[in-house]
């Protein structure tokens, strides 16, 4: 078998604008309904929602085939949890809360293997097609795709310097706990929080490297999009879920 290519690693360093959704709700099932709606990419989420590991397996066994990438947000920065969703088959990781370079160098080592990182080593997992792609030990580092979260003033500070990591293909700015970073907890749309985030994109357009985002609201999505941010969720499914019931039920009962 063929090693699979990595078409969103592709599309956001030849600087292609990606749209995607956060997928929160932790089943297959919706993971297949969001895969054909169109976006680019969908998050799936370990950080903030209750995935593990089968769970996550089972929503790319959902997304196989489908023209929409999946990309995995891991719960931390730490090489046994990244080593595990590697090896069911991931190859686009986003790390939260990378705030200097050794925690940049640390999230590219665990995707990779020896001697370029400490990624363990396994024959028969499901990355590798059960062991039936040839020398996918040597071709897996080159599929991979991380992206690392900003989101304190510590990580803004350091943010050329994050981006310059060899191994990082792209850096997504978190703004919640940016904006509590910042002294403005639960309120991203605050004028200083929105004006650091569209700095960091500015910084990040100099020192040529993609920029990530996650706003629902439509106009900031654009204004992003016009900023340079390349990969871009405009909304969450558990929030679609939400709103859209709590939308329908108000229709017929007020």
């Amino acid at each position: 078998m063929d090693m699979p290519r990595n078409q969103f690693k592709q599309a956001i360093a030849a600087g292609r604008t990606q749209i995607g959704l956060w997928s929160s709700l932790c089943s297959s099932y919706a993971a297949e309904a969001v895969a054909g709606c169109g976006f680019d990419w969908v998050l799936l989420d370990s950080e903030h929602a209750p995935n593990d590991v089968p769970d996550l397996m089972a929503q790319l066994q959902a997304m196989q085939g489908s023209p929409t990438a999946p990309v995995v947000r891991v719960p931390w920065n730490d090489p046994v949890m990244v080593k595990r969703v590697l090896d069911i088959g991931a190859q686009s990781v986003l790390f939260p809360f990378v705030q200097n370079v050794a925690e940049a160098k640390r999230a590219v080592a665990a995707t990779r293997f020896p001697p370029a990182g400490i990624r363990g080593v396994a024959g028969t997992t499901r990355a590798t097609k059960f062991g039936r792609i040839a020398g996918y030990h040597h071709k897996a580092d080159a599929e991979m795709c991380v992206l690392v979260q900003v989101e304190t003033k510590t990580a803004l500070d350091n943010l050329e310097a994050i981006a310059a990591v060899d191994g990082v293909d792209g850096v997504f700015i978190g703004p919640a706990d940016l904006a509590a970073s910042l002294g403005h907890l639960g309120n991203f749309a605050h004028p200083d929080v929105q004006a650091a985030i569209s700095d960091a994109m500015k910084r990040l357009k100099a020192a040529g490297k993609p920029g990530g985002y996650l706003t629902p609201n439509e106009e900031e999505v654009r204004r992003r999009l016009a900023e340079g941010f390349t990969f871009v969720a405009v909304g969450s499914d558990i929030a679609l879920l939400a709103r859209g019931g709590e939308a329908l039920a108000k229709k017929f009962k007020s």
